[in-house]
């Protein structure tokens, strides 16, 4: 990444996010370069990570290595179509985390199909990528050589997990499970708040113990070999309060309805990317 140039076409708080850890990575800030329209946007940026910024997203393209498309999937049509000659001159790879958008429609918009084709890699982070412990899945279409595949990868690694599938049709789960996933997450501990008032607590001290409580049991899920369902089985005692609380789970069927949440998003990831590669 010393020798890369980099460029984002978008400025937003995931493209803020990614520059940063990849200064906490040792990447040199003169490599890259941020192309946005928005005046605040790019002086925020410049100040703040010391990085190149233009209005002009041909001339932040020109000579990058890598181009980043950090734009609303709304908008990528467009930005894409008015970069298709810049990127079949410098045939960059383009790394998109625009959620919905399949690689084929954006190889379509830069003009690879009546020209040279171009090197996709479909990336789907999540907004805890902005504390730098982000999960994302990642998408490389046939003309990702293994390098380009090592940029992307160390790009996305930069702020948090990152994990290649071999499928692109697998993005549409990635964007259901941890795409969306942190506002499951978020609701869950909304609730387990208000319950913890609703016993007693101070709000405080309810919004605290609920943090921390989900804070540890997502660290010792990372950092322990065992299953999930062995940590489980390890603090349920028979007979005990755990106990209790899991029968109400597994009664309310917890299982059938976080089935059916990731499916209800998994069908509209499906439906966007129809929608998008249709130019609705």
């Amino acid at each position: 990444m010393q020798s890369i140039k980099l460029t984002f076409i978008g400025g937003g708080n995931m493209a803020a996010s990614l520059i940063g850890g990849l200064l906490v990575d040792k990447m040199p800030a003169d490599h890259i370069t941020v192309a946005d329209p928005n005046d605040d946007t790019r002086n925020y940026l410049a100040g703040k990570f010391g990085i190149n910024t233009t209005p002009d997203n041909t001339a932040a393209l020109t000579g990058a290595d890598v181009a980043v498309l950090a734009v609303k999937p709304q908008i990528l049509q467009d930005v894409a179509e008015s970069l298709a000659p810049t990127v079949q001159q410098h045939q960059p790879l383009i790394v998109t985390i625009a959620a919905g958008i399949r690689s084929a429609d954006l190889n379509r918009w830069l003009g690879g199909e009546q020209n040279q084709p171009v090197a996709v890699v479909r990336a789907m982070p999540n907004t805890p990528a902005l504390l730098q412990s982000g999960a994302s899945g990642l998408y490389a279409n046939a003309q990702v050589s293994e390098t380009q595949r090592d940029l992307a990868e160390s790009i996305l690694r930069a702020v948090g997990l990152a994990l290649w599938v071999d499928e692109e049709d697998q993005m549409d789960a990635i964007t259901a499970l941890s795409g969306s996933g942190p506002a499951y997450f978020f609701r869950i501990m909304e609730a387990m708040e208000a319950a913890g008032r609703e016993l007693g607590l101070p709000a405080e001290t309810a919004r605290l113990l609920t943090l921390q409580t989900a804070l540890g049991a997502a660290k010792m899920a990372l950092e322990c070999s065992q299953p999930v369902a062995d940590l489980r089985q390890q603090v349920t005692s028979p007979g005990g309060t755990t106990e209790q609380g899991l029968r109400v789970l597994a009664e309310e069927d917890i299982d059938g309805i976080m089935g059916r949440v990731l499916k209800a998003a998994f069908r509209r990831s499906q439906e966007l990317a129809r929608q998008m590669g249709d130019g609705q």
